[in-house]
């Protein structure tokens, strides 16, 4: 008889991956969220997989074998009460990914403060081009691919490594789960402050997968990253790779928005990237997937020439209008480190011309205002800069204004911060809008009034 399995916030990137993955092994798949709604749920309902809305006691009255809890669940959610009351058998979409997939795999796993989704997908890319069909689950949408996730062949599979918790009854990492034989580390800097206290317990979160890796496999890890370097001098046990080591992997840019570069390993040129991708950091992204695929056996003249063919995943530097000669970007950067390098990779591709950077401080560690003090600098390459100014942020966005290099402004209202951008924008602007989230629908809107005032 088919095993039932219930997903608890099915609707998340990441659960509505290991449903697609449970459907593809076979299991009868069926889950509720509080909000059902496009894309997930169209790309759910075509797997065949049942959706339901809300999270309502009746939803379980045809019993399942076991209900995978999403990170978004707590207690007194009336199916989380209703599961523990009843004992059905429950556990956390990392450990279930475990046990029924990854346990017999060899895990790509990525791991970092940025870059996670763009890496992830390089390297599962790579894989494909190198027709060895990995699985793979990414927190994002990769184009190169028509879902976020797979089982694919036997025996790679590529995971975006994400640090957060992974349910309300283990507050490990997901990534401790996953028993990565190539482990990528981005980058480690504070984030998720809702859950962290310090960037020493991120540290020591990395530390437990660093020591999960076996001696048959390989840490990838920048060569002058301080927090990675402490986590790495707290035991590893792994052979290392660096990237931006002469010994290592390095890069060297043909142009300055680095839309070329070439590729060296042990200072030994392994070809030139020729891509539709800028910025020093998607750089760093491409020395880690290349160096990553080498580790499974991708030859790095192979992983160039797939990177030659890569799509960027949605919501990074994505262009989505073009209005009189003004271009509209939606990209997911949120931290100061990530806008700085998004913002700095636009500079050098459209030099002299205008930037209007547009900000929605959405995580939960930008609305409690951890990074306040650096936001105003990381906005540097912007001509102009527009903020909102929303009821959950829990500081004075304004406050930015005397602070912001460019002049700044400020609104809690989107529909008048889509006037004013309007109203301002010329042609020849580039529009960066950056947010997490979906910014209340700003791109849309702000496309819609461009065409209106056209």
């Amino acid at each position: 008889m088919t095993k039932h399995v219930h997903i608890l916030g099915i609707c998340g990137t990441f659960m509505g991956g290991i449903a697609a993955i449970a459907k593809q092994l076979g299991f009868r798949v069926s889950g509720c969220d509080a909000n059902v709604y496009p894309p997930m749920s169209t790309q759910l309902q075509e797997l065949g997989i049942e959706l339901m809305q809300g999270y309502k006691v009746e939803h379980l009255d045809d019993e399942p074998d076991i209900v995978i809890v999403g990170n978004a669940m707590s207690r007194g959610n009336p199916l989380v009460e209703h599961v523990m009351a009843r004992n059905i058998p429950y556990t956390s979409g990392p450990q279930w990914l475990l046990e029924n997939v990854l346990k017999d795999r060899w895990v790509v796993a990525v791991s970092g403060t940025h870059g996670k989704t763009t890496t992830s997908s390089m390297i599962a890319w790579i894989l494909e081009y190198a027709k060895l069909t990995p699985g793979y689950l990414i927190g994002g949408v990769p184009q190169n691919f028509s879902t976020s996730a797979r089982l694919g062949n036997y025996p790679f599979f590529v995971i975006e490594a994400d640090e957060y918790d992974t349910a309300f009854f283990d507050k490990r990492s997901k990534f401790v789960h996953y028993r990565p034989r190539t482990l990528v580390m981005n980058n480690l800097e504070f984030d998720h402050a809702d859950i962290f206290d310090s960037i020493k317990d991120i540290q020591k979160q990395f530390h437990h997968v660093i020591r999960m890796v076996p001696n048959n496999g390989l840490l990838l890890a920048p060569k002058n990253e301080q927090a990675l370097t402490e986590t790495i001098a707290m035991g590893a046990w792994t052979p290392i790779e660096y990237s931006g080591d002469i010994n290592g992997w390095t890069a060297e840019k043909m142009n300055q928005d680095g839309s070329q570069f070439k590729v060296f390993f042990d200072k030994q040129l392994q070809g030139t990237v020729h891509w539709n991708l800028i910025g020093d950091f998607n750089i760093d992204n491409a020395l880690m997937a290349i160096a990553a695929a080498r580790h499974a056996g991708v030859p790095s003249q192979v992983a160039i020439d797939a990177l030659g063919e890569f799509i960027n995943t949605k919501r990074r530097q994505e262009l989505v209008g073009d209005v009189n000669e003004i271009k509209v970007y939606d990209d997911f950067a949120h931290h100061p480190t990530a806008i700085e390098k998004n913002l700095s990779g636009f500079r050098a591709k459209v030099g002299s011309d205008r930037i209007i950077a547009v900000l929605e401080p959405r995580s939960n560690t930008m609305k409690s205002g951890v990074h306040k003090d650096t936001l105003a600098a990381s906005l540097d390459n912007a001509d102009s800069v527009f903020l909102y100014q929303d009821e959950n942020v829990k500081w004075s966005v304004s406050d930015l204004i005397e602070d912001c290099k460019a002049p700044a402004f400020c609104s809690d209202d989107i529909d008048k911060l889509v006037s004013d951008v309007c109203q301002y924008a010329q042609k020849g602007d580039h529009i960066v809008v950056m947010s997490n989230g979906g910014f209340g629908g700003f791109h849309t809107k702000l496309v819609a009034a461009l065409e209106q005032n056209k």
